[in-house]
């Protein structure tokens, strides 16, 4: 190696660690940025009656209050908003994965007329706000008699389970080969056995990604619990913690404890489901 080759091969390495490096103090910054907020949350959430109304503002708390944690299920009963949230959650998630599905095997892999326009109708109502159809919805559902109850916020997950969701396992589904389907019909596999024994098994990444979205906007959902329900025993988390502000309104550290509380699942099954969520967010985009 020449001595001018050896000088550019010197100045290239030195130019990539400080764009690495530059790279790398972004990302902190914009992580520190996010991060704000939560920090935020926490002082409050550890804080007396003097401090968090205090000016100028206390940053740290000089005697946190971890007592303020326990206390929330004490002034209200937010256990039962936590066992009501996860009902709720588990039984519209378990119906909006299955039926994604089997909508999403529908436009992969099988053939029937008219299945290209449908997708493309299918894909417009990502632009439908959902505000445009909040009242017939609550008109259809009050027919039924199911107003104040957990049915308007089960049962939709079971009719196709999200465009979004259909979307991106029908991309992932693609990718499987088409051999592999095609030796499970040599075999005589009905499209129910090729979808339970070789689509769903392959298909853990795009599953994962499904279920940790899913599982969080059911887990937040405000405005669905909100229309709809109306006896405080069967509120979910998101109610209750507003229920707090109502009840509590001197006290906002009730407030920031209860969310804290609320987010602790949501932070596990993310954090738990990574590694998939990752895999299905990027495999679903290549082709095969």
């Amino acid at each position: 190696m020449t001595t001018e080759s050896a000088a550019i091969t010197g100045s290239m390495t030195v130019t990539r660690r400080v764009e690495r490096a530059l790279g790398y103090l972004t990302l902190l910054f914009l992580a520190f940025l996010f991060m704000v907020p939560f920090f935020i949350t926490l002082s409050d959430s550890l804080k007396n009656f003097l401090e968090i109304w205090h000016l100028p503002r206390i940053w740290i708390p000089k005697h946190p209050r971890w007592s303020n944690f326990v206390d929330i299920f004490t002034v209200l009963p937010f256990h039962q908003f936590f066992i009501n949230t996860f009902c709720i959650t588990l039984l519209a998630l378990f119906g909006q994965v299955t039926s994604a599905c089997f909508v999403a095997y529908s436009f992969a892999r099988m053939r029937w007329p008219l299945r290209d326009f449908a997708f493309i109708v299918l894909l417009s109502t990502l632009m439908l706000p959902g505000q445009v159809t909040m009242i017939p919805v609550f008109l259809m559902f009050n027919k039924l008699g199911w107003v104040n109850t957990w049915l308007p916020l089960i049962v939709p997950a079971y009719f196709g389970g999200g465009v979004f969701n259909i979307f991106l396992l029908r991309e992932f589904f693609k990718t499987i080969p088409l051999a592999l389907e095609d030796a499970a019909k040599m075999d005589g596999c009905s499209h129910l056995r090729i979808l339970s024994t070789i689509m769903v098994p392959l298909s853990k990444p795009a599953l994962t990604t499904i279920c940790v979205l899913g599982f969080i906007a059911h887990w937040n959902e405000f405005m669905g619990p909100l229309i709809y329900l109306s006896d405080y025993s069967k509120y979910p988390i998101s109610l209750g913690i507003r229920m707090f502000k109502d009840a509590e309104t001197m006290d906002p550290h009730y407030v920031m404890a209860a969310s804290l509380v609320a987010l602790v699942p949501v932070l596990i099954l993310f954090f738990s489901a990574q590694r998939y969520f990752v895999q299905g967010i990027v495999l679903s985009g290549i082709k095969g």
